[in-house]
């Protein structure tokens, strides 16, 4: 092997290592904040009228149980540093999408400059059974989207219904892509009855029973950090 080639290659190495460095460190400086956008599963304050009395993602047993913080806590073992998160319901955007100015009333997580974003929402979309209605909800999502985009260009995941709707889903999957987002499916977790609240405990409330347990959460925040993992978010499990 003469001179050039050895030097060649010595070169050729000596930035792939530079390039891993600069790789894993980007993994640890991609979520310093983070932003939850959702409804009750994201999280719910306590309420006399449906017998709630946390204060975090309804229905798990403790905060600690509940997606978002799970999420936290896999981020915070992936990095070694625990991300600032602001964990925001939207639900009134979801019941009145049309007409609700979101980023008006919520402008405290549109200034928040989040490395990621997590959307959980439509659930509480109200069902849509004309194209006109699909169309509406579309363009009111790309518009939040592109909304959260214009101060730092976060990463954006836009995760499926917990209780699979395929024409809500598909708007959302539709939205999520044409933003450069990344759609995390999770429509099979609503079918297994083992990923309902109701399946281990009882609620005097049936809407509460309905929502995931902590084995449901689990699923939820599993999901969305193996999708932060391939999309190389956070780096990859060892």
């Amino acid at each position: 092997m003469n001179k050039i080639v050895r030097i060649s290659l010595a070169l050729i190495t000596l930035f792939i290592g530079l390039a891993q460095t600069r790789a894993t460190e980007g993994h640890q400086q991609k979520i310093g904040k983070i932003l939850f956008l959702g409804n009750s599963i994201t999280r719910h304050g306590p309420s006399t009228k449906v017998d709630w009395t946390g204060n975090w993602g309804m229905a798990a047993s403790a905060e600690e149980k509940d997606y978002v913080h799970q999420v936290l806590r896999a981020i915070s073992e992936a990095t070694g540093k625990q991300p600032e998160a602001m964990v925001v319901n939207i639900a009134a955007y979801e019941r009145e999408f049309a007409t609700y100015e979101v980023i008006e009333k919520q402008k405290a997580a549109f200034t928040f400059k989040p490395d990621v974003v997590v959307l959980a929402i439509g659930e509480n979309v109200p069902a849509l059974k004309t194209d006109q209605a699909k169309m509406e909800l579309k363009a009111s999502l790309l518009k939040l989207l592109r909304a959260l985009q214009r101060e730092n260009k976060p990463a954006i995941l836009v995760r499926s219904c917990f209780w699979a709707d395929p024409a809500k889903d598909e708007v959302l999957r539709q939205a999520c892509e044409e933003a450069g987002g990344i759609y995390v499916d999770i429509s099979q977790l609503g079918k297994d009855q083992a990923n309902y609240a109701r399946s281990e405990r009882t609620f005097k409330n049936s809407g509460v029973a309905n929502h995931p347990g902590d084995k449901g959460m689990q699923a939820i925040a599993s999901a969305l950090v193996a999708t932060m993992k391939a999309s190389h978010l956070l780096p990859p499990a060892k």
